[in-house]
């Protein structure tokens, strides 16, 4: 299945790189250690510069974080509600509907149908044949030698480890009592619970919290921070809350949970709000405070690989502390994003075969999308982002409630803003909070990949009536404003 968020070129050539010779010393040119996306990335490119790869994966299923219970199951999930939500609200448009129902068993078993698509694909991948495959566990013995259990051992000139994400411990020992849920746990619930409280404030948290509610689903959210998705800026973290209120969750930020425990058959959770105790019963809590990096059976330190926490540090060329050992993906902690693993995997790969043409990461186009309704999408700079590292901007926003289309659509929440350089009107930042935000987003990614000018972006035809031409409301506005610097 060839769309399952796995598509990047690099540049190669049949040439082997320099440490691919002296065979005799090593089992492997390279050792990839995880299958996922971002390790895939890394074997295939590897193999490309013609050296001789190992891939080693211990996981149960093949497939990566991703496809198996990440970006593809959720969105499956939250395509099915939104379209529920659409077939239960229609009257803004005249449509006149009754009784719109679902079959939760059906909308489960077109996730599995989908998964097992694109997991399918990323299997066929692995096992073609290209590069050796290992299904086992591995742990470092000494800098070149893995151990990989009851398969043995092998060696390796170079390593590249991307072994993914675990969900995150609980943050309050009680927790660990009430047996709650992770996201791996509530994409596999056979029948939907009455009720449940989310854990956490980010993506993770605010997407299962919309999607159970339009399911029917009792849903309370309990946010630490003072408001939800702490990489957005806080207007547009204000307008998703809005939204969640508005369908019915019961949202709770600026907490501090104090104690958990069992009552009556339902699971509770105590703390403070403000000046005051709460406690909520559900019968579930969905821990949906994020992930940490899947480390803790590498034995790193005896590869002499430096770690921060359970991070591996890696440089902008994504070598570790050890030089012949890179890493990718969401082991290195810094973005948990498929398209950045794999970037990562890619560049990883490359550097190792050809040493004499380093390249590294470049992070200005970072990208990070919420799949709620609204979808929450934002490039490169936030405000408080660039307040913080003292940045100097401009900035302008316009909102979705006066648009063409999005009037149209009745799809009136939410706004796009754009950063710009006050002397040179380059982009520096977008966001959107909006209908199919995730898909507007990359008007500016693209916009910015070729360093435009908020006065280009302006200039730049859009069609009429569309989502896409609100951009230009920010770009002309902000256009005026930009004032060149003194020479």
């Amino acid at each position: 299945m060839a769309g399952a968020c796995h598509r990047f070129a690099i540049e190669s050539s049949g040439k082997r790189g320099e440490n691919a010779g002296h065979m005799a010393e090593f089992d492997f040119d390279l050792a990839v250690v995880g299958g996922g996306s971002g390790g895939y990335a890394a074997a295939r490119t590897a193999v490309d510069a013609g050296l001789r790869t190992v891939v080693i994966d211990g996981a149960e299923e093949l497939g990566g974080l991703c496809i198996l219970r990440g970006c593809m199951p959720t969105k499956a999930m939250l395509e099915a509600a939104e379209v529920l939500h659409l077939a239960g609200n229609t009257a803004p448009w005249g449509i006149q509907t009754t009784g719109a129902g679902f079959d939760y068993a059906q909308v489960l078993a077109r996730k599995r149908f989908l998964i097992d698509e694109f997991a399918g694909y990323r299997r066929q991948q692995l096992q073609a044949g290209r590069f050796t495959l290992r299904r086992a566990p591995a742990r470092f013995l000494d800098p070149h030698t893995l151990d990989l259990g009851a398969a043995g051992t092998l060696t390796a000139r170079n390593f590249v480890l991307s072994t993914g994400s675990v969900p995150a411990p609980a943050p309050l020992p009680a927790l660990a009592a009430l047996d709650c849920a992770t996201s791996d746990d509530a994409l596999a619930w056979e029948q939907l619970p009455e009720s449940v409280i989310v854990l956490g404030g980010g993506l993770v948290a605010v997407e299962f919290a919309q999607l159970l509610v339009r399911f029917g689903v009792r849903v309370a959210l309990v946010q630490r921070g003072t408001h939800l998705l702490r990489g957005f800026d806080t207007d547009a973290a204000e307008v998703l809350a809005t939204v969640l209120r508005r369908e019915g969750v019961d949202l709770y930020t600026g907490t501090e949970l104090l104690d958990a425990d069992r009552a009556g058959g339902q699971k509770r959770v105590r703390f403070r709000h403000g000046d005051r105790e709460v406690t909520l019963a559900a019968a579930e809590v969905l821990l949906a405070s994020g992930r940490v990096p899947n480390t803790a059976g590498l034995d790193l330190a005896r590869a002499g690989v430096v770690t921060e926490g359970a991070r591996i540090v890696t440089n902008a060329a994504q070598q570790t502390s050890a030089p012949h050992i890179y890493a990718a993906g969401d082991c290195t902690g810094k973005h948990e994003i498929v398209h950045i693993a794999i970037q990562q995997g890619e560049i990883a790969a490359h550097n190792i075969a050809r040493p004499e043409r380093r390249r590294e990461m470049d992070y200005r186009l970072v990208t990070s999308v919420g799949f709620t309704e609204p979808q929450v999408a934002t490039v490169g700079l936030t405000e408080r982002r660039a307040q913080a590292e003292g940045v100097q901007y401009i900035a302008a926003n316009y909102p979705f409630a006066d648009h063409g289309k999005s009037m149209i659509m009745h799809a009136l929440d939410g706004f796009v803003k754009l950063l710009a350089d006050p002397a040179t009107g380059e982009i520096l930042g977008g966001a959107c909070v909006g209908p199919q935000g995730g898909e507007l987003i990359h008007e500016i990614i693209a916009a910015m990949y070729k360093r435009m000018t908020v006065a280009e972006l302006a200039a730049m035809p859009h069609y009429h009536p569309t989502l896409a031409e609100i951009w230009t409301y920010p770009a002309e506005e902000l256009a005026g404003q930009v004032v060149p610097a003194q020479s």
